[in-house]
């Protein structure tokens, strides 16, 4: 399994928002970024991410999964963009701000510190690990 990060502004499009699609998830459209757009084409179902607020907020809030692999993006009738879909899979209970991460030494070379404008990034499993635990959750059970 892959770890990613997503990124979306609250007032575009929320975690509350997202959460009410349920199982059926929700394309993750819109994304105009050619590394981006090839991320979403490397990901297989099943794969798991972090929902992150950006500009509003600017924190880890929940934690989703690819429910689709990348196809046409239907917000474009440009065959180069593509996405995914994902779904909610649960909140993090104390969520992870941007502030939090910088701060953890561990993190230091963390996309979301180091990629800050990317809006689809990789986690790696160790990250993936920290986060979820300074989150309040256990990695090995979501």
């Amino acid at each position: 399994m892959n770890y990613w990060l997503f990124k979306s502004e609250p007032n575009k499009w929320s975690w509350d928002q997202q959460k009410a699609k349920g199982d059926q998830g929700e394309e993750w459209d819109g994304v105009r970024n050619y590394q981006a757009r090839n991320f979403m084409r490397t990901m297989q179902i099943g794969d798991r991410g972090f929902f992150y607020h950006s500009n509003i907020g600017k924190e880890i809030v929940g934690i989703v999964e690819v429910c689709a692999l990348a196809h046409p993006d239907s917000t474009t009738d440009d065959p180069r963009w593509e996405c995914v879909d994902i779904k909610a899979v649960c909140d993090v209970p104390k969520p992870i701000t941007l502030a939090d991460v910088k701060a953890d030494e561990r993190l230091s070379d963390m996309s979301l510190v180091t990629s800050m404008r990317l809006s689809v990034q990789p986690v790696k499993p160790e990250e993936w690990d920290l986060i979820c635990r300074l989150g309040g959750l256990d990695p090995d059970k979501i």
